[in-house]
């Protein structure tokens, strides 16, 4: 198992995890309140004491809400009450990607600034990157706070790390065989965008040094026919990543790529009904609940993130004890969709989808039919294939689902997040 920053801690017992990730909280908690206005108002309101003496007691403290924070930085702009200390401390400016509606800002301290690399330099072990890769991100290097972590976090390793912005995608995949770049870090989607860039301009991408790709921004990499997607084009091991900006980098895959390991070194993570807010049960789905142990600037202590991923307990073959993922982040439970009654997420049609060699693209269209949810794709392919396509979509959900083959490079591409789900509900009421 490759080296961590928290080498003992990953194998060690449930009851020293937890006793490390206490201690780490009440710490915590000692330096946000009374500095922290947004924390010691939640707290107070609840009953809280500014100190916890059990993990489980976790579960009293009331959950935080990215609607909350974005609520809270519209009464008190631009930063909001959820600052711990002055302005001054304070020397990284990123902001969420804005992709839900209006984003989020976010500040971190010379400190968290550096624990976010070294959560980065974990993801980045945990692949079995090492100080002797050349690692080229691909990504654009503007507010969004993306990829910025994993640039500090390959310095932190020591590894040669090459920005890719300001490039066009063919210039970036010569900028990777001019560095002879081993690792490539950018979302799942830009990966599969600069292979079919690579096929188009007739250049090579067996003639590149690319060893290791990691993936982040959006579920792909631990979606099996993506990640195999990836893996076949560039002759590489894809491995995935989860992180958010206002909670940090929390998950790493391992060589096993069974899921997503929470990084609970750094982290303290729930998965709990959305409904009831209970815990569900090795083997359920339930949303993720986490709180971050090295970010007290700008905290963030049970977030609801709105992502839906399984419990797989905390064994794994690769000898970990941290908590698995399995599949990673399923989907997010507002991206849920009910067709006919059956629930369906984007990540599960991109599992089925990219199975295809011959697909290039595609767009979910969601529609109304009365109080029924309908979708119907459009899918970059040749037009023989749409029945094989419409058939594995019925296999795979019990549903026939529209296909409409259209043109190649008739819809879009995405170096960040990928939208392909197009909602038009609203637009028919």
């Amino acid at each position: 198992m490759p080296q961590s920053n928290h080498p003992r801690l990953e194998t060690a017992s449930r009851s020293l995890i937890e006793a490390r990730q206490l201690a780490r909280l009440q710490l915590g908690l000692t330096r946000i309140l009374p500095r922290n206005s947004f924390y010691e108002r939640k707290l107070l309101a609840n009953g809280q004491s500014l100190s916890l003496t059990r993990l489980r007691d976790l579960s009293l403290l009331p959950f935080t809400t990215k609607q909350e924070l974005l609520a809270d930085q519209e009464r008190h702009p631009l930063y909001g009450e959820n600052m711990t200390y002055a302005l001054s401390e304070y020397v990284r400016y990123h902001q969420t990607s804005g992709t839900t509606g209006r984003p989020l800002r976010v500040l971190d301290t010379a400190e968290s600034w550096k624990w976010w690399a070294d959560c980065w330099k974990t993801v980045y072990q945990a692949a079995g990157v090492t100080r002797d890769d050349v690692i080229f991100i691909a990504f654009g290097f503007g507010p969004f706070i993306g990829f910025w972590a994993a640039y500090e976090g390959a310095k932190n390793l020591g590894a040669l790390v090459v920005p890719g912005g300001g490039m066009d995608s063919l210039q970036r995949l010569r900028m990777m065989q001019d560095v002879q770049a081993s690792v490539l870090v950018c979302t799942p989607s830009y990966a599969l965008r600069l292979a079919e860039v690579a096929r188009q301009e007739g250049f090579d991408l067996q003639k590149l040094k690319v060893r290791i790709t990691i993936h982040a921004g959006e579920p792909g990499a631990s979606i099996p026919a993506t990640r195999r997607r990836i893996e076949e084009a560039w002759g590489a091991k894809a491995y995935d990543h989860a992180g958010m900006s206002e909670m940090g980098a929390y998950g790493f895959t391992c060589e096993r790529q069974h899921g997503l390991h929470v990084n609970e070194g750094e982290f303290i993570a729930e998965i709990l009904d959305p409904r009831s807010g209970q815990p569900v049960p090795v083997g359920e789905v339930g949303e993720l609940v986490l709180t971050n142990l090295g970010r007290w600037g700008n905290p963030a202590l049970r977030y609801r993130t709105g992502d839906l991923v399984r419990n797989g307990g905390y064994s794994c073959p690769c000898g970990r004890a941290f908590l698995l993922l399995p599949g990673g982040i399923l989907g997010r439970i507002d991206d849920m969709l009910i067709v006919r009654g059956v629930n369906i997420y984007p990540s599960a049609i991109a599992d089925v989808l990219h199975r295809f060699p011959e697909v290039a693209e595609y767009r979910i269209i969601v529609t109304s039919n009365g109080p029924l949810d309908e979708i119907a794709l459009q899918v970059e392919c040749p037009p023989s294939l749409v029945g094989e396509i419409q058939e594995a979509l019925r296999a795979s959900f019990g549903l026939r689902i529209p296909v409409e083959a259209v043109a190649e490079g008739s819809l879009p591409r995405f170096e960040l997040k990928a939208k392909r789900v197009e909602d038009r509900r609203r637009r028919m009421l």
